[in-house]
């Protein structure tokens, strides 16, 4: 059974970082992608980037590339969303996800088979 379980979220100040976790098991893909989402309660989902195993493509949105980064660490099967300079409106529950992925990797949600329950980050100002 694939579980994705998420962790790091929490109460920041704005300009302050959090490294979310997301921890994987029963993976048995040869190739997958892990998906970072977020949604804010009554908006639609929003994927973030996304990394590839086992090739470590990894791709995020432009509107996150000066302060998002998406890291993984193969032996933990533990992929990683650095998030610096908050920022009130990175206020949200944040997800990753996973499937099966053939080719370059990108953050659509409808894609991804198998989520975790989410992790909350809230940004004060």
């Amino acid at each position: 059974e694939v579980q994705l379980v998420e962790s790091g979220g929490g109460l920041v100040q704005t300009g302050g970082s959090l490294r979310l976790s997301c921890s994987l098991s029963g993976v048995t893909f040869d190739e997958y992608a892990v998906g970072w989402f977020r949604q804010v309660p009554g908006k639609e989902r929003e994927g973030l980037g996304c990394i590839k195993s086992p090739d470590s493509h990894r791709y995020i949105k432009d509107s996150w590339k000066d302060r998002f980064t998406i890291t993984s660490d193969d032996a933990k099967k533990t992929i990683y969303l650095q998030m610096n300079n908050l920022k009130p409106e990175d206020t949200a529950d944040y997800f990753c996800a996973t499937s099966w992925w053939s080719g370059p990797c990108l953050p659509l949600d409808h894609q991804y088979d198998y989520w975790g329950q989410g992790t909350q980050v809230t940004v004060d100002s």
